[in-house]
């Protein structure tokens, strides 16, 4: 029998409570670990209710600017590379949040364990991911905080914390989905200067951020079946609502597809014309 003291949704509760990088992804881990064993032994952690906050904790650095006022850097330097690493770091330890905060914020709406187990594999992903980079940087005589980051990385989930549709859609769909994107390039800028972990570490987090951009897709066209919903009109709908402007070709046609993102989910929803083969 499961001997937890805490339902899942306080365990999404005290990660998004918890400040330091370091002790938040340890604790995201522990806590992931604890549910898919219980789920393992077929004896689930109940989900249980809690308020989660509505921003997540933060260490007191980095220090959060707008993102006009974060210092651009070329890649083609050391501290450009650092710079750069710097913000991978940052955009995982949101995602640490992000897949905590929707367990957390819509425990009340009835779905199957399985979309509980998806956002909680997610987020111990998310958390060896920023172990992942923050060792890289420290290989490259820096550390996660050393530089200012981004503070609107959280507005997504403030813009859709009463709409789990709308999370669904702009968090993986549109947010996650652009990682498969950059990262391609990304390899390549650190593969031309010879930093192998950096590679080995971007390809780990390239190949598991498709699965995360799935879960997204997976359970929004659940919650419309559920609602007898057309998904891509819905899908338009929300994106138009919570993202600001358009979406930014090239995409990565490939690795959206094995996300489960067919393309006129997202073409219509940028400024450039669509490709021929499209029409």
């Amino acid at each position: 029998m499961n001997v937890s003291k805490l339902t899942l949704a306080e365990m999404a509760v005290e990660v998004l409570t918890t400040a330091d990088g370091k002790a938040k992804t340890d604790l995201s881990l522990r806590h992931a670990d604890t549910w898919l064993q219980s789920r393992a032994e077929k004896d689930p952690i109940a989900i249980g209710s809690a308020i989660p906050p509505l921003h997540p904790a933060r260490p007191e650095y980095p220090q959060l600017l707008s993102p006009r006022d974060v210092p651009k850097r070329k890649p083609g330097s050391v501290e450009g590379r650092i710079a750069l690493l710097h913000a991978v770091a940052h955009i995982e330890l949101n995602a640490v949040d992000l897949h905590w905060d929707i367990i957390a914020r819509f425990s009340d709406i009835p779905m199957p364990l399985g979309f509980f187990d998806d956002w909680v594999k997610a987020a111990s992903e998310e958390s060896n991911h920023f172990k992942l980079i923050s060792s890289c940087l420290e290989q490259m005589d820096s550390y996660y905080g050393a530089l200012p980051a981004h503070a609107g990385m959280w507005r997504a989930a403030e813009d859709t914390k009463s709409d789990l549709l709308g999370r669904l859609a702009v968090v993986p769909m549109v947010l996650e989905a652009r990682g498969l994107d950059v990262t391609p390039n990304m390899i390549e800028i650190f593969r031309k200067a010879k930093a192998t972990d950096v590679v080995a570490a971007l390809e780990i987090i390239y190949q598991e951020e498709v699965s995360h951009v799935a879960y997204g897709s997976k359970w929004f066209n659940f919650l419309c079946g559920r609602k007898n919903l057309d998904p891509k009109e819905v899908f338009h709908s929300l994106v138009r609502t919570y993202f600001k402007g358009p979406l930014k070709p090239p995409f990565n046609e490939e690795k959206r597809a094995d996300a489960g993102l067919p393309p006129d989910f997202y073409w219509p929803l940028s400024e450039e014309l669509k490709p021929a083969h499209f029409s």
